[in-house]
């Protein structure tokens, strides 16, 4: 009996590969590539990057994606839903990691802590001379969370212990958390002094970090994005913070990436990181298994570990 045909298009992490390899026909290629036959033999995608409608329409037989990483924009979910394809995602796995970024980022934003290691680097530490002290601190600030889903809610764990109140926006309000619900994202940002935005990418959340919100966090604002650079104006960003309009901010993620607009590069106030919140090896081999086991979850008992909300298995 032949082996299942997976079509892994594009790059795709060495591990998931490695694994997918021992169960499944690996097929390493573009949808639009393969001919009649292989086409009809492809029950199974898993893909690191995108994979859109088109692509989805040239595999009669497909069943499942399987797509590394939490956020799927990258997959018409909504287009495999009308062909009955599963589409799954690898969340949970990288929730503590991104987490943990969110709140290294936060300090490094308001410490200045990547600065004051290049001041010592280059030599400036000398008798008699200290680095400046730090304009902001983290001290008895209130922090919005804008997207209290699940990593969200990590990122609040974690800053209970700063003694910071904290406060969110999101669609709709969870009454099972303890902090202060704002029903608009100006509301938050009226409120708070600090923002760190973890939203996913959709039609609603474009660009909602605009000039109007940044001027509403005020001079003494920080903001912090570990979500979608989707989510950000970022020539609003970058005039907010060079005019003062906003304190500083925390970048790990960027509209066009891997492009990085040089009014952010040019920002002392700026601290950017090149999209590396889940970056660790045991997270990413998390990840890696997770791509496997929902494909392996689907072809063994037909249910995949994490079907995205669009999936039939959802309804």
């Amino acid at each position: 009996m032949s082996r299942i045909a997976v079509l892994v298009p594009g790059k795709m992490h060495e591990r998931a590969l490695a694994r997918l390899k021992e169960r499944y026909d690996v097929i390493e290629a573009d949808a639009a590539s393969l001919d009649a036959e292989m086409a009809k033999r492809i029950r199974g995608v898993a893909v690191s990057g995108t994979f859109k409608a088109a692509s989805i329409d040239a595999l009669p037989n497909l069943e499942v994606i399987s797509s590394f990483g939490v956020g799927y924009d990258n997959v018409d979910a909504k287009h495999a839903a009308t062909k009955g394809v599963v589409v799954t995602n690898t969340p949970d796995v990288l929730n503590d990691e991104v987490a943990d970024t969110a709140i290294g980022l936060l300090l490094n934003t308001v410490r200045e802590f990547p600065r004051a290691e290049n001041w010592l680097r280059a030599g400036n530490w000398t008798p008699g001379k200290s680095y400046p002290l730090s304009r902001f601190s983290l001290k008895g600030r209130h922090v919005g969370i804008y997207g209290l889903g699940r990593i969200g809610q990590e990122i609040a764990k974690r800053l209970e212990p700063f003694k910071v109140k904290i406060s969110y926006h999101t669609r709709t309000r969870n009454a099972d958390v303890p902090y202060d619900y704002y029903p608009t994202l100006k509301d938050l940002a009226e409120a708070v002094d600090t923002m760190i935005a973890i939203v996913p990418k959709t039609p609603q959340t474009h660009k909602t970090i605009n000039a109007e919100i940044l001027s509403a966090l005020g001079p003494e604002g920080v903001f912090v994005n570990v979500g979608r650079g989707w989510t950000v104006d970022e020539e609003a960003l970058a005039a907010a913070l060079k005019s003062g309009a906003i304190g500083a901010a925390g970048l790990d993620v960027f509209y066009d990436e891997p492009h990085v607009p040089a009014a952010l590069l040019d920002l002392p106030n700026a601290v950017l990181l090149p999209h590396l919140a889940s970056g660790s090896v045991p997270t990413r081999n998390a990840m890696a298994d997770m791509v496997v086991d929902n494909l392996a979850g689907w072809f063994e008992k037909g249910e995949p570990l994490a079907p995205v909300p669009e999936t039939p298995l959802k309804g």
